[in-house]
Formats: structure tokens, C-alpha cells, sequence
């Protein structure tokens, strides 16, 4: 039997998290929060699957507004997902059991303001309204000051987790010197290893916060579930998460397949069937997709990020990434880092090379955009290899 941590416990509306609790399974509504009746829909629904916690995007006043609404209206575990406007926190937060920031968004807004006092704002906000907050590092979105802190010229050996780290630690020291404890940290990386690592590192720092654990951006299934299996299961398995979301990138009316992928992973955590990276040496070209949520701006990203794992599969012994992004939170860090990257709009797809824009798209004609510059990649890399013979030999002749 796995030994858990001993954190602190921290309340969550009727449920706990750390401690001697139970690990605790939350997913995130996909409908547009303003759509009200949708999204008590979805709550209702994924809290009679197991969802003991149940987030909801609020980036406007109407978001805020509806919220209220939504509260009055389902019995659920509720937490609000702030990202772009922390000073929506005050309007929400008398509905919610949980604030979740982003320390790598908090410079959008109030500028001339440090995140120090702005962080103490929200430590405010949640002690004046019975609430827990969530400490929301992000690979895709990160801390620019802490990103141009670990580019320097002057450091050479720098791990992928250790800006991660350094963005939570940072944030968890100030908000304990406000003597505020009711809070939990994630850190997410759409890489399973550096989740592991982060993860690994955080709870051997600050073995008393709990810790909600993830892979950001894991993708569609079954492949994302993989993916969160290598990350998670060995880091629960040494007694390390205390409440955990898989991230799927699947329709709206599909998020109960992230709970029953939850639920696969603590119970092969319970019987010891923990899975390692071999699980995903099967191919080398990886596809990293977000989750749908109620900020994507079209549907169709769900059916595009299907279309390119399929369309691509012809290069799958190529190392490449290719992201699919469906909305602007974490859209720009991940495609940036990404040697292929779509930036999913309303109407239009950004088609990236790294940080470069080739172009803008509809979604009935990325998919020849994407091949095309995949072909040119792969004659690249085939002719750096072994002067144009190599994998993909035949593949643009």
C-alpha cells in the first residue's frame, strides 16, 4: 500500500484536500460559462460521475455574472478558474469554494502593480469569503520575468522543471509570509517527465503543501491518458498528489471520460500497476492538444486536433512536436515552443514554426498548411541525417 504524504489539510467546500483525506478527482467544464444552462448541465453531470471538485473559466463580468447565477443553481464543489483578470476574484469568490491563479498571468493586468500586492489581494478575497486557493504554475504561460531569469546568457544547465519550480516556490514563500495556509500548488508541464520531475522536487522542498498534479495539454485519448499515467501514477505511487485532473482534449459532452482516466490511474496506483516512459517509446513525433474548455473559441478545435493526429501519423518516428492549441491562455508559450504549432481562433488557425507565423488559415485548409510544412521539416531533418535518406525517404519525393 502506497504511504501518502502527511500535508496540511485544506477545506474545499464539503470536501478536503491533503491529509489524511481521500485523493481527490476535479475536471473543468468545456460550455461557454455565460451559457448557464449548459454549464449546470456539465456540473451536474460530472459531479454525479465523481467530480468531487468542478472548475469554471471566468475571464469577464459576464463570466462573473453568470456565475453567480450557476451557484444558485447546482449543489457542487465549485472552483473558478482565473487566468487574464485577478481582480475578478472579489466578484466570484462569494460563489466558489476555490480560487485558482496563474502566476504567469497576473502582468496582463494593473501593470505598474508588483504581483507581490497582487497576490496579497487575492489571499484577502479568499480569507474574507471561506475560500481555498489554487498556486497554478504553467509551461505554456509562464512568469516572463521567470522565463528571461533561466534564458540568461549565464545559465547552460538548465532543467525544463526548474523555471516550474522556481515560479511555485517563489509564490508559496510570499503568500506564507501572509500566514495563509489554505492553499495548494499544481505544476504542469505538457511533458510527463518534467511533470514527474517538478513534482518530485516541489513535495521534497515543501513536503506540507498539497500538491494537485496533472499533465498540462496531455491530448486526446488514449494516447493522453497515456500520458498522464507515466507522469502521475509514479509520482502517487511514492505518495505524492493529493487531488489530480486528467486533461483530454474531448468534446463538451465527453468530460466524464477525464474522471474514468483518474480513476484508471489511482487504481493502478492501488495495485501496483504503475506505468513507466516505455508506454510512449512506441513513437518519437509527439502531438500535444489542450483540453477543451469554455474558453476555446471553436468547437471544431476538438475535431482539427483529431484530424492532425491522424494526418500526421505517417511521422510518427520523426522527433517532432506538433501543438494544437485551442484558446490564448497557454496557445502562444506552447506553440512557440513547439516545431509545429496551431493556434486555434474563432474562424482562423495561426500556423507557427516555432516562434515564426507562416500563416493564417481557415480550419477547412490547415491541414494541407500543416502537411505541407511538416514535409519540409522532415526533408530537413532527413537530409542533416544522412544527406536526404533517411526515415522519411520517399515520403516528398
Amino acid at each position: 500500500m502506497t504511504i501518502r504524504r502527511n500535508t496540511r489539510k485544506i477545506k474545499v467546500g464539503n470536501a478536503y484536500i491533503g491529509g489524511d483525506a481521500p485523493i481527490l478527482i476535479q475536471t473543468m467544464t468545456a460550455v461557454k460559462t455565460q451559457d448557464v444552462d449548459a454549464v449546470v448541465a456539465s456540473i451536474t453531470e460530472l459531479a454525479n460521475a465523481g467530480a468531487r471538485l468542478v472548475r469554471v473559466a471566468v475571464d469577464t463580468e459576464a463570466d462573473a455574472d453568470a456565475l453567480a447565477e450557476i451557484r444558485a443553481r447546482v449543489d457542487a464543489n465549485l472552483s473558478v478558474d482565473l487566468q487574464e483578470n485577478y481582480k475578478l476574484a472579489e466578484k466570484v469568490a462569494p460563489y466558489v469554494d476555490k480560487i485558482r491563479y496563474n502566476p504567469g498571468k497576473l502582468n496582463l493586468v494593473a501593470r505598474d502593480e508588483t504581483w507581490q500586492k497582487k497576490v496579497e489581494y487575492l489571499v484577502n478575497v479568499a480569507q474574507q469569503n471561506d475560500c481555498a486557493l489554487r498556486v497554478g504554475v504553467n509551461c505554456g504561460s509562464l512568469d516572463p520575468e521567470i522565463v528571461a531569469r533561466y534564458l540568461s546568457d549565464e545559465l547552460t544547465d538548465v532543467n525544463p522543471a526548474d523555471p516550474l519550480i522556481a515560479s511555485a516556490l517563489e509564490h508559496v514563500d510570499f503568500i506564507e509570509s501572509l500566514g495563509f495556509t489554505r492553499y495548494c500548488v499544481s505544476i504542469k508541464d505538457s511533458d510527463p517527465q518534467t511533470v514527474r520531475l517538478a513534482n518530485a522536487r516541489f513535495a521534497e522542498l515543501r513536503p506540507e503543501i498539497p500538491l494537485h498534479l496533472g499533465v498540462t495539454e496531455a491530448g486526446l485519448p488514449p494516447r493522453g491518458v497515456v500520458k498522464s499515467r507515466v507522469a502521475l501514477e509514479p509520482l502517487l505511487a511514492a505518495g505524492i498528489g493529493e487531488t489530480l485532473r486528467v486533461s483530454l482534449t474531448v468534446p463538451a459532452d465527453q468530460k466524464t471520460q477525464e474522471l474514468d482516466a483518474a480513476r484508471l490511474i489511482l487504481a493502478n496506483v492501488a495495485t501496483g500497476a504503475i506505468a513507466d516512459a516505455s508506454l510512449l517509446r512506441d513513437r518519437a513525433l509527439n502531438v500535444i492538444s489542450c483540453p477543451s474548455c469554455s474558453r476555446v473559441q471553436n468547437s471544431r478545435f476538438v475535431e482539427l486536433a483529431q484530424k492532425v493526429e491522424e494526418a500526421t501519423s505517417f511521422a510518427r518516428n520523426y522527433p517532432f512536436t506538433i501543438a494544437v492549441m485551442g484558446c490564448r491562455v497557454n496557445g502562444p508559450g506552447e506553440t512557440d515552443g513547439a516545431d509545429i504549432g496551431l493556434w486555434c481562433g474563432g474562424e482562423k488557425v495561426n500556423l507557427k514554426s516555432g516562434v515564426t507565423l507562416i500563416g493564417t488559415f481557415g480550419y477547412d485548409e490547415i491541414i494541407d498548411r500543416t502537411l505541407e510544412l511538416l514535409y519540409q521539416k522532415i526533408k530537413l531533418f532527413d537530409a542533416a541525417q544522412l544527406g536526404g535518406a533517411a526515415l522519411g525517404d520517399g515520403l516528398y519525393a
